[in-house]
């Protein structure tokens, strides 16, 4: 499984209040979330009324997939809003089972009952 973690730093130059800023970061997760079907929130700097900081995370099977996704969603949130993206840093995670010998065995010697004879000899 291969998850991709974003950062994103939005600077807002015309923003003078919170509330404005709260309107704008409320509207750029809503729509990443229905369009991507990411995760996404507001991470830092809620109280700064002319900068957010949003995160996410996609899920993928492949690390070019995930990595393609993050800069599919940067580059959305960067034209659909007047927002500008100051920042950005990412990570690819790679997470692997861990079930010794693989997913399939795990899954095999989780259907053998207790005190039942193997037909491998187990």
């Amino acid at each position: 499984m291969i998850v991709g973690v974003c950062r994103i730093v939005l600077a807002l130059p015309s923003v003078d209040s919170l509330k404005g800023k709260r309107s704008i970061v409320r509207r750029i997760v809503d729509r990443v979330r229905h369009k991507f079907n990411a995760a996404i929130a507001e991470v830092a700097e809620m109280d700064a009324h002319r900068r957010a900081v949003l995160g996410f995370a996609v899920v993928s099977n492949d690390a070019r997939h995930a990595n393609s996704m993050i800069d599919t969603i940067v580059s959305f949130v960067s034209s659909a809003t007047e927002a500008l993206v100051i920042d950005r840093s990412m990570e690819i995670v790679h997470l692997e089972d861990h079930f010794g010998g693989g997913l399939d065995a795990a899954i095999d010697r989780s259907y053998d009952e207790p005190g039942e004879d193997d037909d491998d000899g187990r």
